[in-house]
């Protein structure tokens, strides 16, 4: 195998194409995901780096021969790279021998990563929309406090629900919450008894702790706090960092029903306190279960 020499990248080079539009022969000079960097020995005792590239089209191998020790101190897997090379065809397959690769510290995740089906701004009218369904006096503010806070506004947005379940993409939350908050709407005009104001609020809320569970790169991965605390612990976090206007009992209500949305068994008392958490719970549940069936089928029928 013949090696290259080390090339610096240039950042402000335009991309070569998307992987699955590169042919033999191509030349490569684009930003992508590195879902793979294993540094491996040839037959001939050299060491290299067996890399693996993706974007939205395609997943493509890569090889670095020369200067592998020092490439690899650029970039990690999992990172958005900017890879300069050219396309080769080895073994009936084609490869990127790779000439240069670095993190892209400037690219943007989303270029990279799975996309909500539907269209995020439409969904995020559907969100005021619902919240303007909430009178109460004291859910009403709270909601209005977070849906202005331009950062997490912005994260809610991005966010998915999970890495490989329901709405594993970005923008999964704010579909799913849009979809839950629906149905809250539905439960409550079907059951006038249910406190529509808290119902909603829950259902808008419930999943909030989701926009600090995740970090972006090549993959969607866990944040730190998401690991350790995890998004129920985190959204109660959101919720008391802006319930200034809340009342003790208004609070205790909300962070019950936020706290009970995974079932009973997941609650500090082991049950429901009130029909409206065991609405979200069914609801929650519900939609998720639903999604799930639709993205990756019936259980047992894979």
């Amino acid at each position: 195998m013949v090696g290259v020499a080390l090339v610096t990248p240039d950042r402000d080079a335009p991309a070569s194409g998307t992987l699955a539009a590169l042919r033999s022969g191509d030349e490569v000079n684009g930003i992508y995901a590195c879902t793979r960097k294993d540094r491996l020995t040839a037959r001939t005792g050299t060491s290299y780096l067996a890399l693996e590239f993706r974007d939205r089209t395609a997943t493509l191998a890569g090889r670095a021969f020369r200067d592998a020790d020092v490439l690899a101190g650029r970039f990690d897997r999992g990172d958005l790279v900017r890879v300069r090379g050219r396309v080769e065809r080895f073994r009936d397959a084609l490869q990127i021998d790779v000439r240069a690769v670095e993190r892209a510290d400037s690219a943007d995740p989303a270029g990279f990563l799975p996309v909500a089906y539907r269209d995020v701004d439409e969904l995020d009218g559907f969100l005021e929309h619902l919240s303007r369904e909430v009178h109460d006096r004291q859910y009403a503010p709270l909601l209005q406090r977070l849906l202005s806070d331009a950062a997490l506004r912005a994260e809610w947005r991005r966010a998915p629900c999970t890495r490989a379940g329901h709405h594993a993409y970005l923008g999964g939350l704010l579909e799913h919450t849009v979809a839950v908050a629906t149905l809250a709407q539905e439960a409550s005009l079907l059951h006038p008894r249910l406190n529509s104001d808290l119902l909603m609020t829950a259902a808008i809320v419930h999943d909030l702790g989701k926009t600090r569970e995740f970090t972006y790169g090549a993959d969607i991965a866990i944040s730190e706090e998401g690991r350790l605390l995890g998004h129920v612990v985190l959204g109660q976090q959101i919720i008391d960092e802006r319930s200034e206007g809340l009342d003790a009992e208004h609070r205790l209500n909300l962070l019950h029903c936020v706290l009970c949305h995974h079932g009973a068994d997941a609650a500090p008392g082991r049950r429901f306190g009130s029909v409206e958490a065991l609405t979200l719970y069914r609801l929650n549940a519900l939609d998720a279960s639903v999604k799930g069936a639709l993205e990756h089928g019936l259980p047992g029928h894979q």
